[in-house]
This record gives structure tokens, sequence and C-alpha cells, in this order.
């Protein structure tokens, strides 16, 4: 194997699959970055048996080949390089990188006994990779990290026809969002849970391109995988095998009252006085006609903060507390100027949602973001 390729490019490809890599793989060929020229391309893979990850890019080839390079100390070696063309030429057991007047040498990997990387299933579908992006975004900040409850690690994906659903939650707070795509096939209903933390990462890397495919397996082999193609980058996992919570169920149909927040203002109030609430402690959010005031602290070893800020409140005023992370992450999420945060109660969830200005005919329009958050009981 013996190329030529940009720096540039070649650096961004071997980062990209870098980050698929395992931090302990169980075996250690999976710690490897498996490097195959054919022709005029080159492709970058990774794989764990749970996710794969794959780059392609154009090269100046004069030799076809394949080798398996140590993953991490590729990245960090071809990020440190100088802005030079790179040549590298797989030599026996190692492998040549020059660089400039930079050299170095590398051992290989047994390459034979490197894992096949899965195909991509069938396509299902295709959506904008902004709008993918910043749905999975907003979603997955709500998934759990307790790997020991599989089912709240996951977001849950539902496909109806020509509308994606994307929900999660760690019980404390739940985070759905709906956006429209394009069906391969017209009528198609699905519903998988895929690992929260692999799809966010995928869907922030994958938009160089203007579209992302989504691929799912349908039965035979290779059951239970998605797929997520972009420009020249295709990355797929294992879903969870685990039954996701009844979450519309969840999600309240009515309020008693409601706040029109002004996100920029209310998050950075939120965020001064939540500089006092020691971990585990509430934000106190104290609701009455045309303003909220946030508190936080209170006993005589700790401190205190106070602060008003300017809101529209509809409904009795309200006394509910609220973990402030939770809330922030949120208020960082509804993407609008404006938010909107329902009651039921101060001890019923509450929910958050982006509120869009009405439409011509003065109808309020329905938010596609909706975040229920769980309140906090306040000491006394």
């Amino acid at each position: 194997m013996k190329f030529r390729v940009a720096r540039e490019v070649l650096s961004d490809a071997v980062a990209w699959t870098a980050r698929s890599l395992p931090p302990r793989p169980s075996v250690p060929v999976l710690a490897g970055i498996l490097l195959e020229v054919q022709g005029a391309s080159l492709s970058v893979s990774g794989f764990d048996y749970e996710v794969s990850a794959r780059a392609e890019v154009d090269v100046s080839s004069t030799e076809d080949g394949r080798t398996l390079v140590p993953g991490r100390l590729l990245a960090e070696i071809v990020r440190a390089l100088p802005p030079h063309p790179v040549d590298v030429v797989a030599e026996g057991a190692r492998l040549a990188i020059t660089c400039g007047n930079a050299k170095f040498s590398l051992p290989t990997l047994p390459v034979e006994d490197y894992p096949s990387l899965p195909s991509l299933p069938s396509t299902a579908g295709v959506v904008d990779s902004d709008a993918f992006a910043e749905a999975v975004g907003q979603v997955a900040v709500a998934a759990g990290r307790d790997d020991t409850l599989p089912m709240l690690t996951g977001v849950r994906l539902e496909i109806e026809d020509d509308r994606v659903t994307l929900a999660a939650t760690d019980r404390y707070r739940l985070a759905v969002r709906e956006f429209a795509w394009r069906p391969e096939v017209a009528g198609l209903s699905a519903a998988v849970l895929v690992p929260a933390r692999t799809l966010a990462d995928a869907a922030k890397t994958l938009t160089s391109g203007p579209e992302v495919v989504l691929s799912l397996s349908s039965g035979g082999t290779g059951e239970g995988i998605l797929g997520l193609s972009g420009k020249d980058r295709q990355t797929t996992t294992r879903l969870l095998d685990a039954e996701f919570v009844k979450y519309r169920a969840i999600m309240p149909n009515e309020s008693a009252s409601h706040a029109l927040l002004p996100v920029g203002a209310f998050t950075d109030a939120a965020k001064r006085v939540a500089l006092v609430a020691e971990r585990g402690t509430p934000l106190r959010c104290e609701f009455t006609p045309g303003q909220v005031t946030l508190r936080a602290g209170g006993t005589d070893d700790e401190g205190q903060a106070e602060e008003r800020c300017d809101v529209e409140f509809d409904g009795d005023p309200l006394t509910i507390g609220f973990n402030p992370t939770f809330l922030l992450d949120g208020l960082a999420s509804v993407h609008t100027e404006r938010a909107r945060m329902d009651f039921t109660s101060a001890l019923k969830p509450a929910v958050l949602s982006g509120h869009e200005e009405p439409a011509e005919d003065g109808a309020p329009r329905p938010g596609s973001y909706r975040y229920l958050i769980m309140p906090v009981r306040l000491p006394g």
C-alpha cells in the first residue's frame, strides 16, 4: 500500500474515525484504524462490534492494499504534521508516514484478526443534516448515563410516514422533538432505540453534506442496526434491545398556568443565582403576574442569591423548585427567543417548549420541541 494525500483531508478522516474507537477495547485489534486503498480512494475505518465508522477520501495511489494501525496514535500524529502532502507506505509490519521533514514509523496490528465492518442496512429515508443535528442535540441531552439502565441511555426514534419523533428521558426529565423527513417508501412505520451518545456524536459530525441518509435493518442478517451516512462518511450502531417508557402518557395534555420567558435574560439570571446552589439543592422559582423571582441558598452557612426577571405569567401565583442544571439544559435546547413553561401544580412536572410567533391568522403555532422537567420538593 502506497499513497499520497493532503494533510487536512487525512487528519479530518482519521480524527472522525478515531472518535468511535473504544477507550478500553476488549481485544487489541479493536484499538486500530483500518486503512484500505483501492485505486484513487482511501477508506479509513473503525469498529468495536457495536459502532462502526468509515470515511472515504481521495488520494493519489501507486499501490493498493490494507493495513491496521493504532488508531489514537495515528490521529495524534496526523494532527501534528506540518501543512504539506502526506506520503504513506506500508512496509511489512510497519507503516511509514512522511510529511515535509517529519518521518514516522508505526507498528501495524494483525489485519487478518480485524472483524469485518457491517454493511449499511436498507435506506429508510433522507433528512436535512442541520435539522437532524439540531433535533438530536435537543433530545439527547435528556438521556440517562447509567449503563445499568440501558433503556434510559437511548433515544427512541419513531417513524410514521413523513414524520420522525425523537424522545429521551433519564426519569427526571423528558425531551421530545418531531421533524419532517423524506421516507424511501410512503407509509413507512418503525420504532427503534438508539444509543444516545453514538447518535449525538454522529449527528454533529455528519453535517458536511446537505443531507443525512437513515438506514434500518429489516429482518435476516444484520438485525438491529441503524446506519447514518452523509458526504463521504458513514456510521452504524447496534440498536438497544430494551423497551422504552410510554412517554406520551407522561406528557401533560393541559395546564393550570403558564409563563412566557425571555430565554436569554431568564437563562442569565438562572445561571447567576445557581452559583450559590449547593449540589443537589433546587433553584426556587416564584411566579407572579409580570415577573419571576429566582432564589437559591438560604441557610446561615450557605451563600444566598436572589434575582427578578420580567415574564408574562397567566395563572395563580406559583412557587416551584427545579434542578438548576436540568432547567438550564432545557432552556439551551428550545432555540427560540421566548420559551413557554406550562404548569399543573408545584409538585407535578412542568413542560418547557419554544414559543413561536403567531401565524398570519393569529393562531399560535404548535411547538415541535417539548422538555418535561420534574420539580424538586422545596424545604419548608
